[in-house]
């Protein structure tokens, strides 16, 4: 299976059609409204209002990391609006790690299926790179801020 045909659902429940964002690098950032990091939403707004040519930022709700995002869709995505301005794409909450896994996490954290590392998440706001073709390019943790030039190194080439 491509990277493009993983299937996930934004937050209204509608398919997120990943190869719509087939030539642009996409950050994936588990994300959590409840969390002391959650502050990070401001800079990965400006990172997708910075790179908006060449990078799609996606935030995917996951409440497995101390129960940090319990709201329903609606409260997330007002969260988002009202808080930090947010218009990026956002998903369905889903799973990152365990058996209930999600596809889309399958593939950022196996080796086998992305072709380049293995990894897991530790916790919210760690944030997977893909490049223009559906390739993992790296993962940071969350201590790693969005705007770190370990990150926007990559996104300048």
């Amino acid at each position: 299976m491509s990277f493009y045909q993983i299937k996930i659902n934004n937050l209204q429940g509608k398919e997120l059609n990943l190869s719509e964002f087939e030539g642009k690098k996409i950050l994936f950032v588990n994300v959590a409204s409840k969390c002391g990091l959650t502050p990070q939403y401001r800079e990965l707004q400006e990172l997708q209002d910075e790179y908006y040519n060449t990078l799609v930022v996606i935030g995917v709700p996951c409440n497995q990391f101390g129960g940090q995002e319990p709201g329903n869709s609606d409260e997330i995505q007002e969260f988002c609006s009202i808080n930090y301005g947010v218009s990026f794409p956002i998903t369905e909450k889903i799973k990152v790690k365990g058996s209930e896994k999600h596809p889309l996490y399958s593939y950022l954290t196996d080796k086998k299926l992305n072709g380049k590392k293995n990894s897991s998440v530790k916790w919210n706001f760690q944030k997977y790179l893909v490049d223009e073709n559906g390739n993992l390019i790296d993962y940071w943790y969350s201590i790693t801020k969005p705007k770190s030039k370990k990150i926007t190194k990559h996104l300048t080439s």
